[in-house]
C-alpha cells in the first residue's frame, strides 16, 4: 500500500527566489529540493511516496506548502494546498491543477499542477504503472527474494502483481491459509496428511483473502496463541490482560553466600588483614591474618533474607579489606569493593565463581587500586538452583585480570567519576499532615499554610543525600544537586530518588522514582555517560486522602503499583568522569550537596493542553462484597480530574498556549467540522466521573451496573508539557515488540502441538520484525529539532536507531537461515530480540502521568486499573498510536496494594469494557472514532456560546440479537481446592451481563462437563458488521462447591466467541467451531486448562428458526443439560489402557489413622479399573496382581486425551472408603504405544560390527563413544589395558632418566587418586564444552548437510556432535599445541563424577516402572502456603500403557509373550527381597553455616525403614567443606524399606543436633532399572590394587545375564580376547595380571567392553551406570526450594540371594603426610639502609631475617641480628625448622589448632604451602622496621639465581620469565631472592636479596638425620664472619671520638668558634659603651 504525488509545477509566482515545496500526509513530511532563482515557474516534477500501513480513509488530507527558501532565516509560507483524498480513494489516481490559499485562508493566484495516486492493498483500487516503479529497485528484489524463500510477502508492502496472479501465489502458501484466525487446527472436513504439499482449494483461499481484508500473508497472520484472546485480531478492541494479581513488592527468601578465597597485592606494609562482607546492613568478618599481603581465607559466609525482590536486589554487596582490627579498635579501612544483589543476580547462574574484586580507597579516589580479593558470589531465590563448579584443588595459577568480580562488558580499569543529580522542583503534592491543626493555626493566626514539608533524599551505591527541607509547599522549588561519587561503570542498577516529608516525629516518603543506569546510557562504542533530564518525572503511590497510619505506605517507597499519582518531580542527571591526577581535586568519596544553576520553565517542553475522553460500554462482575449502594467510576491523569482528594486547592489556572501560524497542527482546527468546537473562548468543564447508579445483581458473586443503550461519557481537559515524541518512538517500539510476541508464541504453540511449517510462520514473523525496525528508522527521525529535547532523547533516538537497524538487519539474515531443525534455536534468539525492544521500549523520561481509573462506592475509593498514558495516545501515523488509543479495553479492577495480595487479589473487583482516547485539544476531532458505530451523541444543556461540549453520554440507536453458545467441554489439571486433594468443579460462563453455570461434578481434577450452555435474548448494541469482528470477550471462572459457604474460586480464563451473522451459512471452514485449550490463571499462577469452544450467532428477522438446531440429546440421566453437539466435539475410537500395579510407598496417616488396606483406583474418560487390596500395607505393600486393563473410549487428536486420575483409598471396617491421595496424569502422551521403527539401523541384526580395543596411546584422555549403523565397519579405540601399561612403564624405566615425567607408583595409587584425576577430566570435559558452544554456531551449517542423509534422533544428533568435538580436542590446535605436551597425565583409571544427581542423568531411573506422588491438601497460594512437597501423602508406582485395540498382531505374536501380564513383559516379580546397600559418602561442599561463628560441625546420619545410623562421634569441627570419606552398610528389604535419607546434621555441645540439609534416594527404583544401577561397572577390570572390582558377579557373569533377560543371542566367547553379542563383535586383551605378577588367561576385558557399549546392542541396549560419584543438593525442609549445601556420595546394592560382596573400598580421607622444612639463611645483600646513626649521621641497618610457614603466630623464626650493617650486607648462617603436614592431592597444609580460647576441640584448616621471608631492621626502643618480604609457593616458585648479582625485581613479580620449581619434587635449592616492600607509590621496589636454602625431608628422613636449630648442635652451623664495625662503640669510645672531631665536624667546629669569638667582641664593645661614652662627655 502507498500513496504517491508527483509534484510537478507551481506558476504565477511572485518576484524571483528559491522555492521550497513541503508535502505533508499523515503527520509524515517531506521536503523537495530548492528551486534557485526561479522565476514566476517553479518546476518541481518530482515524485514523493509515502507507504501507508492501513487503507486510507475518504477524509484524510494530503497537504501542499510552498516557501520561499532562506539560508538564513526561517522559510516565507507563500501559500498552502489542501485536498481531501475522497476521490483519489474512489478512482486511484488524480491529476489537479488549483489556486493556493494563504494564511488567512483567502485565495491567491499562485497555482500548483499535482498527480496523485494510491494503490490499496487488496487490488480494489487503480494499478500501478511500471514507469513509476522504474527508480525503485527494493522491488524487483523483493520479487526475487520471494521466489526463492517460500514466497512469503509480508502484507504491509505494495505488490505489483495483478490481482489474479496474486491470489494464485496464495494458494501455493501454507497450511494456514486454510486455518481460522482465533486458533489453527486444520479443519475435520479436510484431512491433511503432514507429508502432503500444503494446496487447498481455490475457493477457501479467496474466502480467506477477503476475511484478511489486509492481504495478511499466511507467514503474518495470527494464530492466537494459548488464550485465543492473547491476540488482538480486531480493530475495535484491546488485548485485555490475563494475569491479575500484582507480584511486586511480595517477599520471597533469598540467599547471598560468599566465599572469600583469598587477597593479592595488598597495599600497605606488614599488614594484619580481615575481610569484611556485607550485604545491606548485615556484616560479616573473617579472620585475621598476620603480616601478609597476600592472606588465604577460604571462609564462606551465608546471608538469608525474607524481602521482596525489588529490595533485595538493590542491596549492597560490600567486600572491604581492613587492617589490624582488634577488639578496641575498627582498624583501617585498606580498600573495598561494591556492587548491588542485581548484577550478581543477572549473571548466568546468579553467581560470579572464583573471581577477583578490585579494592579501591573511597578516602583516597587518586590513589591506585588497593589490591584484590578472590571470591565466590552467588544469590538465590526460591526455586533456583546454582550449578557450583566443582571444588577440587585449585591449581590452577591465578590468571587475576582475566577473571576480575565484573560483569560481561565492565572494563577492568574503572575510572572515579561525579554523579550529578540535580533535583529542581517538584509539583502536585499531597497534604501530609492533618488539617486539624491548620484550622487552629488558621483561626489563630489568619495565615493558610500547604500541609507538606517537602525535602529529596537520594539513594545510590550504599550512599544517600538529601536536599533541604522546603516548609510547607505543595509546589517546592530547590535547584539543588546531590553529587556522589564512585567508580564509573558503577556496579549498582539503580538510582532511587524520593520525596520525603519532613515531620519532627518521623519523616514518611511521598514518592519514590528509581532512575535505571542501564536506560539512561549506553556502553557501547557510540555509547553515552548516564544523561537524564531536565525532565519531569512522575511518582505513583497510595491514595491521596492523608490518614495518619497509610495502610498503602510501602507503594509510596517504590514497593508495588502505585495506585495514585503523588507529585511530579524536576530532575536532572549528569555524569563527569574524573582526572584523578588533576591536584585540586577532592579525593574523598562523601555526598555532597551544592546549589545547582536553575532552568527555565520551558526546557522540559512548551505546555500544551491535552484531551481525554472516555466511555464507559459496560461495568459488570462488580464483586458483591462492595455492597449495592450507587457506583461511580472516576478517571483521573495526574491531579485533574481527582474531585475526592486531588487538589489540596484549586489549581492555578495555565495560561492557554498561544497559537503560533506555523503550527503543524493548526491545520486540524482550520477544518474542524461545524458541530466541533468553534468558541475557543468557552472553557469546558471535566467530567471524570459518571454518574452514580445502582447495581443490579447478575449471580451469587456478581453485580452489574444497567447502562443498557445509555453510555456515560467522562472528559478532562489538563496541561502537559508536550513531549508526545518520547511516546511516540515507545509505541512505536512496543507495536514492533507486540508483533513479535505474538508471532513467537504462535510459533511456540505450532510446535508445541505438533503443526506443520512453524519455520514459514517464523519466516514471517522475522520479515514483520525487520520491516517494523526499517518502519521505525524512517519514523522516529522526525523532528529531530525539537527545542525541548534533552541530550538523553538525542543519544536514545541515536541508539535506539542503531539498535534497531542492526535488529533489522539481523531478522534479514536470521530469517534465511531458518529451518525446519532449527526453529527451536531461533526462536531462542528472537526472544532475545524480544527482551531488547522491550527495553528500548521503557522510557525512562515521562512526560504524561498515566491514567487512573477507579471504582467508588459511597465515596470510598475500592478498586483500580492503571494505565499507561502512552498506550492511550493519539497520533495521526499509526505506528505512532497508542494501542489502546480509540479501542475498547476490557479492564479488570484489581484491589490496591496489600490488599490485592493472596486470594483476595484472584477474584475481579469489576469488569469494564471502556472506551478512551488522549491527545492534544487541537486533534480532537478524532476522538470518537473508535468507538463502536449506531450511536447518537448526548450533550448537555447548552449554555449561551457554550454548545462545543463533548457528549455526557452516547445513546446508541442500533442493537442486535445474539445467542451465544458455550460448549463446555472439560478442564485439566485444576487446582485443588478442597482437603481432600480435590475440587468440586463447576464453571461460570460471563458474557456482558447474564451468567449461567455448568453443573457441579464432585471429587475431580480434571472435570468433562460436556456440557452446552445457551444464552439467549443477548443484546448487543453497535453495528452488525462490527460485532462480526470485534465481539465482546467471554470470561469463564471456574469455582469449587462447597456444601457449606461460598463456592471457593479456582481460576479464570478468557475466550473470544466465534461470531456467526444471519447472513452467513453455518458450515465449513468457520463453523461448527473447534474445541480449543485455554489457559486458566489464579493470580499470577497458571491453573490448568480449559477446552471449550464459544459460538456468537445473530438472530435475523426470522427468529431463531434460522440457528442450527440444537439436536444434541437431552442426558436424560443428568436432567436438561445438553451435551456438546456432534460436529463440535471430538472424534472418539477405542483404547486399551493397561496399568501396572507394582506397590504403594510412604503413605502417610489420614485423619490421625494409619493406612492399613490401600487400593488404587485409577479412572480415564468414565471407565477404570481397580487394582487388588493390599491386605497388610504395614508388612508388604506390593500389590499380587501385577498388570490389569480396561478399555475407553478417547479422542483420535492425542491433544485432546483426557487426564488420567490415580486416587488411592484405604478400606475400613463396615465397607467404608477413606480417600488417601490422588494424582493426575494430565497427560497420556508419554504412555502411548508406538510401535519400534523395524527399519531403523538398531534392529538390523545382519552383518557383524566390530569393536576393538587395541593398545595405543590415545592423544587426551576421553572416552570415546561411537553409534554403530549395522552395517558399517567401525572400530573403537579404547584406552589402553592394564598390563600394557605396565609393560610400558618398564621399558620406559630402563630407557630415560626423565626426572620430570614420573609415572605414580602402583601401591602409591589410592581411590582418592581415582578420584581427583576424575574431577580434572571433569573440569576439562566443562571447559570444553564452553569452548565449543562457540562451535556449534559454525556446525549448523553442517547439519543442514545432515539433514540429507535421513533424519537422525536427538541423541544420535548430540553423539556426533560429541565426536566432533572430541576430533577437535584430540588434535591439538595451535592454542593447544604449545600447551599440550606440559600437560601429560599420568594414567590413572577414573570413574565418573556427575555434577549432579545420578537419577537426573537416567530420567528418575523410570525406564519402566513410574512414580507418581499421591497428593492431599489445598492448592496453596503460588508463592506461599502450601507446596507441592508438603501435599505429597505417599507415592504410587507403576506404570501405564495406552494403544489403539485391536493390537498389533507382532507383539502377541513375539517369543515367550505371556498374556497376563500384556504389554508389560519381562517384568520381575515384586515379592519382597533382602538387599545390602552400602552407602559411600565422599565430602560436602558449601553447607549453610549453622553456628553463630559462621561454621558449622557437621556429621553424617543415615535413614532406611528402621535403620537409623548418626555418626555422631565422627563430626567434623568448624567445616562447611568437609571430607568424610566413610562407608556404611545397612541391610533393607525392599518394598517395606527403599527410601534412603543422607543428612548432614550440625553436632553442638549443648542441645540437640541442628539438621543442616537431606537428600532422599529413592533405592527401589534404581535397583529394578534396566540401567542396572545396582553397582556402577569399572572402566577396566582389575582383582587387586586401588581399582579393585567391587561387584561380586564378574562382567562375564554380567553379561550373560543381561543377555538372559533381554532375550539376545550372546554372548559367544573366543577365541581368546573376542565376545560376539548379537552382531556386535568386541576385541580386546585377553589376559590379566594378578598380585604376584602371574599372567592368566581371562575374559572379563572383553565382557566388560561389551558392557561399557551395551547401548549399542540392537533392541535392548541401554547405557549402564558407570562406576561414579553423584553430587546431591542438601535441602531443609524449613527453607524449602534454597539449597544448604551438596553432598558427594555414591550407592551399591547387592541381593541378599547373591555371592557377598567384598569389603566395602577403603575411601576414608588421605592422612597428611609429615614433612620437615629445613631452610638455612647463609647471607643477605643490598638491603636498604633504614637508620641514620645519632653521632655520624651514617646510613646502616641492624638486619635480621624473619620466616615461616604456617602462620606467623604459629611458628615464626628469628634470625639473631646482623648490627650496623653498612653496605645492606649481613651474615648470618642461621637454621629455621619447619615440620609440617601435607596433603599432596590438594596441595595444602593441613593444621589443627583451638580457634580461640574458648574453643572446645581443635579446628582443622587447610592452607597453600607458601614460605614467607622477611627482612626486619631492629630497634632497641622503637617497633622494629618491616623491609621487604617475599613469599615462595613451595610448590611453584622462581628457582633462585646463582649469585647476588644476577638476582632482581623481576624474578618475584613474574616478569622475568623465571623456571619454576617445586621443593617436593627438586627436595633441596639453594639461591639468591629478592626481598620487596611497596613504596610511597603504591609500587614495587627491592628493599633487599636473601641467600637461602631449602631442603625438604619426611618425618623420617628428618629423624634418621637430625639438625639443630638456630647455629646448635647437632650438625651446628659456623659462626658468620662479621666485620668488628658493629660493636665499636663499646670497644673504644676514644677512637670514635677522634673520628668525629677530626674528619666529620672539622670545618663545623672551627666556623663556630669564629662565631662565638665574633659575638663575643660584639658583647663586649656593648658592654663598654656607655661608660666609654660619660667619660667622653664629662672630659674626664
Amino acid at each position: 500500500m502507498a500513496l504517491l504525488l508527483h509534484l510537478k509545477t507551481v506558476s504565477e509566482l511572485r518576484g524571483r527566489g528559491d522555492r521550497i515545496a513541503k508535502v505533508t500526509f499523515r503527520g509524515q513530511s517531506f521536503y523537495s529540493r530548492v528551486l534557485e532563482n526561479c522565476e514566476d515557474v517553479a518546476d518541481f516534477t518530482e515524485t514523493f511516496r509515502w507507504q501507508v500501513a492501513s487503507s486510507i480513509d475518504s477524509n484524510e488530507m494530503l497537504e501542499i506548502q510552498i516557501f520561499n527558501y532562506s539560508k538564513v532565516f526561517s522559510n516565507k509560507l507563500i501559500g498552502t494546498f489542501r485536498m481531501v483524498l475522497q476521490k483519489v480513494v474512489e478512482e486511484g489516481h488524480v491529476e489537479v491543477t488549483d489556486m493556493l490559499i494563504d494564511d488567512n485562508n483567502a485565495i491567491i493566484q499562485t497555482s500548483l499542477c499535482v498527480e496523485v495516486r494510491y494503490q490499496a492493498t487488496d487490488g480494489t483500487v487503480g494499478s500501478w504503472d511500471d514507469g513509476d516503479f522504474l527508480g525503485d529497485e527494493s522491488l524487483h528484489e523483493e520479487e526475487k527474494d520471494s521466489q526463492e524463500t517460500d514466497g512469503l510477502l509480508p502484507g504491509s508492502r505494495p505488490s505489483s502483481r495483478p490481482p489474479g496472479e496474486k491470489s494464485f501465489r496464495r494458494a501455493g502458501r501454507s497450511v494456514f491459509s486454510a486455518m481460522k484466525l482465533g486458533k489453527n487446527r486444520p479443519h475435520k472436513e479436510e484431512p491433511q496428511r503432514q507429508d502432503e504439499p500444503a494446496v487447498l482449494e481455490m475457493e477457501n483461499l479467496d474466502r480467506l483473502a477477503i476475511r484478511l481484508g489486509d492481504g495478511l500473508d499466511p507467514d503474518s497472520m495470527s494464530l492466537a496463541s494459548v488464550t485465543a484472546l492473547t491476540t488482538n485480531v480486531s480493530n475495535k478492541r484491546s488485548k485485555p490482560d490475563i494475569k491479575m494479581e500484582p507480584s511486586a513488592g511480595r517477599p520471597m527468601d533469598y540467599q547471598v553466600s560468599v566465599t572469600v578465597i583469598e587477597a593479592r597485592q595488598l597495599v600497605g606494609l606488614n599488614m594484619d588483614p580481615v575481610v569484611c562482607v556485607e550485604v545491606g546492613d548485615d556484616k560479616k568478618f573473617t579472620s585475621m591474618k598476620e603480616s601478609t599481603n597476600c592472606p588465604y581465607y577460604n571462609e564462606y559466609f551465608v546471608f538469608d533474607f525474607h524481602v521482596s525482590p525489588d529490595v533485595m536486589f538493590d542491596k549492597i554487596i560490600k567486600i572491604s579489606v581492613i587492617h589490624s582490627k582488634n577488639l578496641l579498635r575498627s582498624g583501617t579501612l585498606v580498600g573495598s569493593f561494591k556492587m548491588d544483589v542485581g548484577t550478581v543476580y543477572s549473571q548466568p547462574e546468579h553467581q560470579f565463581h572464583h573471581k577477583w574484586a578490585i579494592l579501591s580507597d573511597p578516602d583516597d579516589i587518586s590513589a591506585g587500586l588497593k589490591g584484590y580479593v578472590k571470591c565466590d558470589v552467588a544469590v538465590m531465590g526460591k526455586g533456583d538452583n546454582i550449578k557450583t563448579p566443582h571444588k577440587a584443588n585449585e591449581t590452577d595459577e591465578d590468571d587475576i585480570e582475566g577473571n576480575l568480580l565484573l560483569p560481561e562488558g565492565v572494563p577492568p580499569e574503572r575510572q572515579w567519576a561525579r554523579f550529578y543529580v540535580k533535583i529542581y522542583r517538584a509539583e502536585g503534592l499531597p497534604r501530609m499532615n492533618t488539617s486539624l491543626m491548620a484550622n487552629m493555626k488558621k483561626a489563630f493566626i489568619g495565615e493558610n499554610k500547604d500541609l507538606v514539608d517537602p525535602y529529596v533524599q537520594v539513594f545510590f551505591a550504599g550512599q544517600k543525600g538529601k536536599t533541604s527541607v522546603q516548609k510547607s509547599s505543595y509546589e517546592p522549588l530547590w535547584n539543588e544537586q546531590v553529587v556522589f561519587t564512585d567508580l564509573f561503570p558503577p556496579l549498582c542498577k539503580r538510582m532511587k530518588v524520593q520525596i520525603r516529608d519532613s515531620d519532627k516525629v518521623n519523616d514518611v516518603a511521598i514518592g519514590t522514582h528509581f532512575i535505571d543506569l542501564r536506560k539512561i546510557s549506553n556502553d557501547g562504542d557510540k555509547g553515552f555517560l548516564p544523561t537524564l533530564g531536565p525532565a519531569w518525572v512522575n511518582m505513583y503511590g497510595s491514595t491521596r486522602n492523608y490518614t495518619l497510619l497509610d495502610e498503602h505506605q510501602d507503594l509510596n517507597e517504590g514497593l508495588g503499583e502505585g495506585v495514585s499519582f503523588r507529585a511530579r518531580l524536576m530532575l536532572g542527571l549528569a555524569v563527569e568522569i574524573l582526572d584523578t591526577s588533576n591536584p585540586e581535586l577532592t579525593s574523598s568519596t562523601e555526598v555532597q550537596v551544592e546549589q545547582a544553576t536553575p532552568v527555565s520553565e520551558s526546557c522540559v517542553g512548551k505546555m500544551e493542553e491535552f484531551f481525554l475522553f472516555g466511555a464507559l460500554l459496560e461495568a459488570s462482575m462488580i464483586d458483591r462484597k462492595n455492597g449495592d449502594k450507587p457506583i461511580t467510576f472516576e478517571v483521573t491523569i495526574g491531579n485533574y480530574g481527582n474531585e475526592v482528594d486531588g487538589l489540596s486547592r484549586p489549581q492555578r489556572p495555565r495560561p492557554r498556549p498561544r497559537k503560533e501560524p506555523g503550527d503543524e497542527e493548526e491545520v486540524d482546527l482550520i477544518q474542524k467540522s461545524s458541530d466541533d468546537e468553534t468558541d475557543e473562548g468557552g472553557d469546558l468543564p471535566s467530567v471524570s466521573s459518571s454518574p452514580p447508579m445502582r447495581p443490579q445483581i447478575t449471580d451469587r458473586n456478581y453485580f452489574h451496573l444497567p447502562y443498557l443503550e445509555r453510555k456515560p461519557c467522562i472528559y478532562i481537559k489538563s496541561w502537559w508539557p508536550d513531549q508526545r515524541r518520547r511516546l511516540y518512538n515507545a509505541n512505536i517500539v512496543d507495536h514492533i515488540a507486540d508483533k513479535l510476541e505474538e508471532g513467537l508464541n504462535d510459533v511456540q504453540e505450532m510446535i508445541k502441538t505438533e503443526k506443520s511449517y512453524p519455520e514459514r510462520r517464523l519466516r514471517g514473523v522475522l520479515e514483520e520484525l525487520s520491516c517494523g525496525c526499517y518502519r521505525f528508522l524512517s519514523l522516529a527521525d522526525k523532528d529531530q529539532g525539537h527545542w525541548s529535547r534533552t541530550r538523553l532523547d538525542r543519544e536514545r533516538l541515536k541508539s535506539c536507531m542503531r539498535e534497531l537497524e542492526s535488529m533489522g538487519q539481523q531478522a534479514k539474515t536470521l530469517r534465511a537461515q531458518v529451518k525446519w531443525h532449527t526453529v527451536r534455536d531461533k526462536l531462542r534468539l528472537c526472544q532475545n530480540f524480544l527482551h531488547k525492544l522491550r527495553f528500548l521500549a521503557d522510557e525512562p523520561q515521562h512526560s504524561v502521568p498515566d491514567v487512573f481509573i477507579w471504582m467508588m462506592s459511597n465515596n470510598k475509593r475500592i478498586a483500580y486499573a492503571r494505565v499507561p498514558s502512552k498506550d492511550l495516545l493519539f497520533s495521526t501515523v499509526e505506528e505512532e498510536l497508542g494501542k489502546d488509543c480509540a479501542k475498547v479495553k476490557t479492564l479488570f479492577l484489581k484491589l490496591p496494594g496489600k490488599r490485592g495480595f493472596g486470594s483476595a487479589g484472584w477474584t475481579v473487583q469489576a469488569k469494564l469494557e471502556l472506551y478512551l482516547w488522549l491527545g492534544l485539544s487541537k486533534q480532537r476531532k478524532d476522538f470518537l472514532c473508535g468507538l463502536p458505530c449506531g450511536f447518537e451523541e448526548v450533550r448537555a444543556a447548552q449554555g449561551p456560546g457554550l454548545h462545543a461540549f463533548p457528549p455526557i453520554s452516547l445513546l446508541y440507536t442500533k442493537k442486535q440479537a445474539f445467542q451465544l453458545r458455550a460448549h463446555m467441554y472439560q478442564a485439566r489439571s485444576l487446582f485443588a481446592a478442597d482437603s481432600s486433594g480435590l475440587s468440586d468443579p463447576f464453571a461460570r460462563v460471563f458474557f456482558i451481563n447474564q451468567s449461567q453455570c455448568t453443573e457441579v461434578l464432585n471429587e475431580t481434577l480434571c472435570p468433562t462437563w460436556d456440557q452446552m450452555l445457551v444464552f439467549d435474548n443477548l443484546e448487543l448494541y453497535g453495528e452488525a458488521h462490527e460485532l462480526r469482528d470485534d465481539p465482546p470477550i467471554i470470561v469463564i471462572e471456574i469455582y469449587d462447591q462447597d456444601t457449606m459457604g461460598k463456592a471457593d474460586f479456582i481460576g479464570r480464563t478468557f475466550a473470544k466467541p466465534l461470531v456467526k451473522m444471519a447472513d452467513e451459512a453455518y458450515c465449513p471452514p468457520r463453523f461448527p467451531p473447534q474445541l480449543e485449550y485455554y489457559q486458566i490463571y489464579r493470580g499470577n499462577a497458571t491453573a490448568g486448562d480449559l477446552l471449550a469452544a464459544f459460538e456468537l450467532l445473530q438472530i435475523g428477522p426470522a427468529g431463531k428458526a434460522d440457528l442450527p438446531p440444537i439436536n444434541g440429546p437431552v442426558d436424560v440421566d443428568r436432567g436438561p443439560i445438553m451435551p456438546v453437539p456432534m460436529g463440535i466435539r471430538p472424534v472418539l475410537s477405542k483404547y486399551r489402557i493397561e496399568v501396572l500395579f507394582w506397590g504403594l510407598r510412604d503413605l502417610k496417616r489420614v485423619n490421625l489413622a494409619q493406612v492399613d488396606r490401600p487400593r488404587v483406583d485409577i479412572e480415564c474418560a468414565g471407565k477404570g479399573v481397580q487394582s487388588s487390596l493390599i491386605h497388610n500395607y504395614k508388612k508388604n505393600p506390593n500389590f499380587n496382581t501385577l498388570v490389569k486393563w480396561f478399555e475407553v473410549d478417547l479422542p483420535e487428536n492425542e491433544l485432546l486425551h483426557p487426564p488420567l486420575n490415580i486416587r488411592v483409598v484405604d478400606c475400613r471396617a463396615f465397607g467404608r472408603y477413606t480417600l488417601v491421595g490422588s494424582h493426575a496424569v494430565s497427560s497420556l502422551r508419554r504412555f502411548i504405544y508406538r510401535p519400534p521403527d523395524r527399519s531403523a539401523p538398531s534392529w538390523n541384526t545382519s552383518g557383524e560390527v566390530v569393536v576393538n580395543m587395541e593398545p595405543e596411546v590415545p592423544v587426551k584422555k576421553l572416552e570415546t563413544v561411537v553409534k554403530l549403523d549395522a552395517t558399517s565397519d567401525a572400530v573403537i579405540k579404547v584406552d589402553v589395558a592394564d598390563e600394557e601399561k605396565e609393560r610400558k612403564k618398564k621399558k620406559k624405566k630402563g630407557s630415560s632418566e626423565e626426572p620430570e615425567e614420573e609415572e605414580p607408583d602402583e601401591s602409591m595409587l589410592d581411590w582418592w587418586s581415582k578420584y581427583f584425576a576424575s574431577i580434572d577430566t571433569m573440569k576439562e570435559q566443562l571447559r570444553q564444552q564452553e569452548a565449543s558452544g562457540t562451535d556449534l554456531e559454525e556446525k549448523e551449517e553442517m547439519d543442514n548437510t545432515e539433514g540429507l542423509k535421513g533424519p537422525m534422533k536427538g541423541k544420535e544428533k548430540a553423539r556426533a556432535a560429541k565426536e566432533e568435538r572430541k576430533k577437535r580436542t584430540q588434535s591439538p590446535g595451535p592454542g593447544q599445541g604449545s600447551e599440550a605436551p606440559e600437560k601429560k597425565k599420568p594414567k590413572i583409571d577414573e570413574l565418573k563424577v556427575y555434577p549432579k544427581e545420578l537419577e537426573s542423568e537416567f530420567d528418575s531411573f523410570e525406564d519402566w516402572l513410574h512414580t507418581f506422588n499421591l497428593l492431599r491438601g489445598k492448592t496453596g497460594d503460588d508463592e506461599d502456603g502450601a507446596t507441592e512437597e508438603e501435599r505429597i501423602v505417599g507415592r504410587f508406582k507403576g506404570s501405564l500403557c495406552v494403544y489403539k485395540v485391536p493390537l498389533p498382531e507382532d507383539v502377541s505374536r513375539e517369543a515367550g509373550y505371556d498374556p497376563t501380564y500384556g504389554m508389560f513383559q519381562g517384568i520381575p516379580s515384586n515379592d519382597p527381597i533382602n538387599v545390602l546397600v552400602r552407602v559411600y559418602v565422599v565430602r560436602a561442599t558449601d553447607l549453610h553455616p549453622a553456628d553463630i561463628n559462621g561454621k558449622a560441625d557437621p556429621y553424617i546420619a543415615i535413614r532406611l525403614g528402621k535403620t537409623d545410623i548418626r555418626d555422631k562421634e565422627n563430626y567434623i569441627s568448624k567445616q562447611l567443606n568437609p571430607v568424610f570419606g566413610k562407608s556404611f552398610d545397612i541391610e533393607a528389604s525392599f518394598p517395606m524399606e527403599s527410601l534412603l535419607t543422607v543428612a548432614v546434621y550440625d553436632w553442638d555441645l549443648v542441645g540437640t543436633d541442628d539438621l543442616i540439609g537431606e537428600t532422599k534416594i529413592d533405592l527401589e527404583n534404581r535397583f529394578y532399572s534396566k540401567h542396572r544401577a545396582t553397582c556402577g561397572i569399572a572402566q577396566t577390570y582389575s582383582t587387586h590394587g586401588y581399582n579393585i572390582w567391587r561387584d561380586p558377579m564378574k562382567p562375564s557373569q554380567i553379561l550373560t545375564r543381561l543377555c538372559k533377560e533381554g532375550k539376545v543371542d550372546g554372548p559367544h566367547f573366543g577365541p581368546p580376547g573376542r565376545v560376539k553379542v548379537s552382531n556386535r563383535v568386541f576385541t580386546g586383551p585377553s589376559e590379566i595380571e594378578d598380585e604376584n605378577g602371574q599372567r592368566k588367561p581371562t575374559e572379563e576385558h572383553v565382557a566388560l567392553l561389551a558392557l561399557r557399549y551395551w547401548e549399542d546392542i540392537p533392541r535392548v541396549g541401554c547405557r549402564l551406570v558407570p562406576e561414579h560419584v553423584e553430587t546431591r543438593p542438601l535441602l531443609n525442609p524449613d527453607k524449602p526450594g534454597i539449597e544448604q549445601g551438596r553432598l558427594e556420595l555414591w550407592v551399591d546394592m547387592f541381593p541378599m540371594d547373591m555371592p557377598a560382596p567384598g569389603t566395602p573400598l577403603d575411601i576414608s580421607p588421605r592422612k597428611p603426610k609429615k614433612y620437615e622444612l629445613r631452610v638455612i639463611v647463609w647471607n643477605t645483600d643490598e638491603v636498604v639502609l633504614e637508620d641514620d646513626d645519632f653521632f655520624t649521621g651514617e646510613k646502616s641497618s641492624d638486619i635480621f631475617v624473619r620466616g615461616w610457614l604456617k602462620g606467623q603466630q604459629e611458628d615464626k623464626q628469628d634470625t639473631d641480628v646482623h648490627y650496623h650493617s653498612l653496605t645492606g650486607e649481613g651474615n648470618f648462617n642461621w637454621r629455621y625448622l619447619f615440620p609440617f603436614d601435607y596433603l599432596a592431592a590438594e596441595e595444602k597444609i593441613v593444621i589443627s589448632k583451638k580457634e580461640s580460647m574458648f574453643s572446645w576441640d581443635e579446628t582443622e584448616y587447610k592452607i597453600p604451602a607458601r614460605l614467607t621471608l622477611q627482612i626486619w631492621d631492629a630497634d632497641h626502643f622503637s617497633a622494629d622496621d618491616f623491609l621487604g618480604a617475599i613469599e615462595l609457593d613451595l610448590n611453584r616458585f622462581p628457582r633462585g639465581a646463582k649469585t647476588a648479582k644476577q638476582c632482581s625485581m623481576e624474578m618475584a613479580t613474574g616478569e622475568l620469565d623465571v623456571p619454576l620449581v617445586s621443593i617436593f619434587k627438586q627436595k633441596r635449592v639453594k639461591g639468591w631472592w629478592p626481598l620487596l616492600a611497596r613504596n610511597e607509590n603504591d609500587e614495587f621496589e627491592l628493599t633487599g636479596k636473601v641467600e637461602a636454602e631449602l631442603h625438604l625431608l619426611t618425618a623420617e628422613e628428618a629423624e634418621k638425620n637430625p639438625v639443630g636449630l638456630a647455629r646448635n648442635e647437632p650438625d651446628p652451623l659456623e659462626k658468620p664472619n662479621r666485620p668488628d664495625t658493629a660493636f665499636v662503640w663499646f670497644l673504644n669510645p676514644l677512637k670514635s671520638i677522634k673520628y668525629l672531631i677530626c674528619t666529620r665536624y672539622k670545618w663545623l667546629i672551627i666556623k663556630i668558634v669564629l662565631a662565638l669569638l665574633g659575638l663575643l667582641m660584639l658583647a663586649l664593645f656593648l658592654y663598654s659603651l656607655p661608660g666609654y661614652m660619660v667619660k667622653k662627655l664629662l672630659g674626664a
